[in-house]
């Protein structure tokens, strides 16, 4: 390796270890892994350029196969596209807003891929009349130059209006600090593949730098959203919304879901002569409990206010079998409640568990103000599962007709037997009542 392709090896280097730090940090996002097939790109470029192309150009040849050495620079603004296309679609938009942007996109990849195709058939072409152009080793223009320049300028034209017009859409937050530094950082990038050699490693690591600052950004701010969304959502929830956006993960919709409550009985009791330490105590024992059924099972915590917990099973992802998986978290809570107030238990002091199952269609949401949002629940078996809740008493789970019919099989259902007819706030008619078997 001689000292003048040093510094594109320390490059090419530097583009690859960036590569693979973002498939090792977040494997499981397809944008992190599109950016890392982006990244690798520039490097293999970069790399295949200074060891083998540079040395054919300066000998005057550039073989009939040559054209393969721009298929790596043409993946990577292709995969560049991709990203863009990518963070786009976790963004909530107007059906034709999306389409023109993605069109945008598209024609941005139809044209780099030109690029690449007219490498691949016209390589001396490119090599005298683009390449030794740029980098500086001719002064003559000549058409063919077009050829080659043209699909590139246009194609990132495109890109950047579409990447402008997505940040004003507002995107993910994380996304948005990654996006803004791969928008200053590419033209920084692209130029890096065809400027003089004594230009082109500053460039392209000055481009590189500036993304590495908002990747790292990105990161840190996933990492704390995963650390607080881990505390209250399922994994499923959780992962949903580390790739998808916390926008998009929330969106307004109605689904058909099974909602579970559950609260302590004798609680009022307890926390009145007992030192509030010790009931905070209690509360984080019995919420642990709450909150490890709930992420096993796929239940999302949409409310915690003092002893009642309200659980969400189909939101924000929807689950075809939310009423099984509704009986069996409330099983788990009812087993876990069960230890937990046994522990706290006196002779004079008894707390219990009860538990509340009801499905049915519910509309989910983000409300607020921009100072304070919540992810909201409103529709009958919310309020049906609290007030059953309500009713059950200390290791009773009533579940409701709804979450019945949907349970699958002879064996499931017989585990619930006919309750009382319930007359509760709110509802007209008096609820007909199941009760889940005892552990």
């Amino acid at each position: 390796m001689t000292p003048e392709i040093t510094p594109q090896i320390i490059v090419s280097l530097l583009a690859l270890g960036m590569s693979l730090s973002f498939i090792v940090a977040d494997r499981g996002s397809p944008i992190s892994r599109v950016l890392a097939g982006f990244l690798a790109s520039i490097g293999l470029s970069i790399a295949l350029g200074a060891m083998f192309e540079l040395p054919m150009h300066r000998q005057g040849r550039m073989p009939a196969w040559g054209g393969v050495f721009a298929i790596p620079e043409t993946l990577a603004f292709i995969l560049a596209y991709e990203w863009l296309l990518l963070v786009r679609r976790t963004i909530p938009a107007g059906r034709l807003q999306t389409q023109f942007a993605d069109k945008l996109l598209r024609t941005a990849q139809g044209l780099a891929a030109f690029y690449g195709f007219a490498s691949l058939a016209f390589p001396k072409l490119r090599a005298e009349h683009f390449i030794n152009l740029m980098r500086g080793a001719s002064d003559q223009m000549h058409p063919a130059f077009y050829l080659f320049a043209a699909p590139l300028a246009v194609s990132l034209l495109l890109a950047t209006v579409s990447g402008v017009l997505m940040l004003r859409r507002r995107p993910d937050r994380a996304e948005t600090l990654r996006g803004i530094a791969f928008l200053i950082g590419a033209p920084f990038m692209a130029s890096g593949l065809i400027l003089p050699l004594h230009l082109a490693p500053l460039s392209t690591s000055i481009g590189l730098l500036i993304f590495l600052v908002g990747a790292v950004q990105y990161h840190v701010t996933q990492g704390r959203r995963a650390q607080f969304m881990a505390r209250f959502l399922s994994p499923q929830v959780a992962k949903l919304v580390s790739e998808r956006g916390l926008r998009s993960a929330t969106d307004e919709q109605t689904l058909q879901m099974s909602v579970v409550c559950c609260d302590l009985r004798g609680f009022t009791a307890f926390s009145a002569a007992t030192s509030s330490k010790r009931v905070i105590q209690i509360l984080r024992e019995y919420y642990d409990a709450v909150g490890e059924a709930a992420g096993e099972f796929g239940g999302t915590i949409k409310d915690q206010a003092g002893d009642g917990v309200l659980i969400l099973v189909g939101a924000p992802i929807a689950f075809e079998d939310h009423a099984l998986r509704a009986i069996g978290l409330a099983k788990r809570i009812r087993a876990g409640g069960i230890a937990v107030t046994d522990r706290w238990s006196d002779a004079e002091l008894q707390l219990g568990v009860g538990v509340g199952v009801a499905s049915g269609y519910v509309t989910v949401g983000v409300i607020g103000a921009a100072s304070r949002l919540e992810y909201t629940a409103v529709g009958p078996a919310v309020n049906l599962a609290s007030r059953l809740c309500s009713e059950a008493a200390h290791g009773q789970v009533l579940v409701d007709l709804r979450t019945m019919e949907l349970l699958e099989g002879e064996s499931r259902r017989a585990e619930l037997t006919p309750g009382d007819a319930l007359v509760l706030k709110g509802f007209p008619q008096p609820v007909q009542s199941y009760m889940l078997a005892p552990a």
